[in-house]
């Protein structure tokens, strides 16, 4: 097979895959984006996306699409979970518009999925494969030689690319290839998570807003999607996990919610009963980035949860993976660098970034699950300190 000039191989399909193949394309790539599933698809949960991350899709040109299908909350309100006191309000809307120059949504990830494949598409300059997967990546003078399954037809086949990226999630085999004999770490944390049609919720509970629901050892964080339509629920509690934990996808046991809820405000009981399904997601991460070594090596970079997956206290995977993306195509732009500098470039940029939101995001779960004394006191801190606390200028001003 021949050398494309400017082609880049991306190892999976998802948020950060996507975006990765549009903004590269924007740069003059030729992107060819991998995938093992059969079809693309996302499975149903809701993200947050601050002006961090709205800004770069704009700049993407997305504005028009993404304005279609998100929702524009109020503000981000948190309670106690046991006595549903109001703890603090952080506003949103207007003030994210006027304090960082882009606006703070929430979203359907099959949306948002949905929205960069069409983009992608719309590009023309993109190849997408599906039910395929690498098992081989050799380096060679000036390209790597890629051996994949399933193009198209089930059999084997030798790829080339002057580069690869590796965006195919926390469980990725990419990663072997920059961070050798590494294996995700088990949290302790399982994340229930549902989807509400609004209608089917009391209109005293219907809601404009993030809502943040904290301690002690669990909490649950509730935000419409889909233009208000439907209402996303996560509720985070300690329990062990179920196997596999390769699947983010499991069949919940309501019981067991039901048991670990069992103390939690009416207000947040009666939403919680709205549900008929629950989906089960446990939660693996890694330690947090220690240099840049750990996002690329030679012709291949990592990028998303391939690199340095998060847990989901600070609502920052998706956007971090969308941060990633633009700083890679920004790198893949200096042709005047080899393509191994261009992604140490990449990394020295990125790596220091991510680590700070991976070891705010521990912080932040130690924060919502406190008990016992250390409880009250965050309440106290919250309650005097409100906005200022739970703003985050080095975040959102980013990256």
């Amino acid at each position: 097979m021949d050398l494309v000039k400017n082609s880049i191989l991306i190892v999976g399909g998802g948020i950060g895959g996507m975006a990765a193949a549009l903004a590269c394309a924007q740069q003059g790539a030729q992107p060819h984006v991998i995938e093992r599933a059969q079809v693309f698809s996302e499975v149903g949960a809701g993200i947050q996306m601050g002006p961090n991350v709205t800004r770069t899709l704009f700049a993407w040109g997305l504005e028009k699409s993404l304005q279609e299908v998100v929702f524009s909350p109020h503000r981000l309100h948190v309670r106690d979970t046991h006595t549903g006191a109001s703890l603090g309000v952080l506003r949103l809307g207007q003030r994210s518009l006027e304090t960082y120059g882009a606006p703070y949504f929430t979203i359907h990830r099959a949306d948002l999925h949905q929205v960069l494949l069409d983009h992608v598409l719309r590009s023309g300059t993109c190849q997408l494969s599906l039910n395929t997967s690498i098992d081989l990546i050799r380096e060679e003078t000036d390209h790597l030689s890629v051996r994949g399954h399933g193009f198209p037809e089930g059999r084997f086949e030798q790829v080339v690319a002057e580069a690869v990226v590796g965006a195919d999630g926390l469980w990725s085999a990419t990663r072997q290839h920059v961070v050798p004999q590494t294996s995700p770490r088990v949290t302790g944390l399982l994340a229930y998570r549902a989807l509400v049609p609004m209608q089917a919720l009391p209109e005293s509970l219907r809601t404009h807003d993030v809502t943040v629901w904290v301690g002690p050892q669990v909490h649950a964080v509730l935000y419409p999607v889909r233009r208000g339509e439907f209402l996303n629920l996560v509720v985070i509690v300690r329990a062990s996990s179920p196997e596999p934990l390769e699947d983010w996808d499991h069949v919940a046991n309501k019981r067991d919610l039901d048991v670990a809820m069992g103390f939690a405000h009416a207000d947040l009981k009666k939403i919680l009963e709205a549900v008929e399904a629950w989906r089960l997601w446990p939660l693996c991460d890694r330690p947090p980035l220690t240099g840049f070594h750990e996002m690329a090596k030679g012709r291949i970079a990592l990028l998303g949860d391939a690199a340095h997956p998060m847990r989901p206290f600070l609502a920052q995977g998706a956007g971090m993976a969308i941060e990633d993306a633009a700083q890679l195509a920004s790198s893949w732009a200096r042709r005047d660098l080899p393509v191994a500098e261009r992604w140490q470039l990449y990394a020295q940029a990125r790596w220091a970034r991510n680590a700070r939101v991976q070891q705010r995001s521990i912080r932040n779960g130690e924060i919502f699950h406190m008990q016992g004394p250390l409880r009250w006191g965050r309440n106290m801190a919250m309650r005097m300190m409100g906005e200022s606390l739970m703003d985050l200028p080095w975040l959102y001003a980013g990256p």
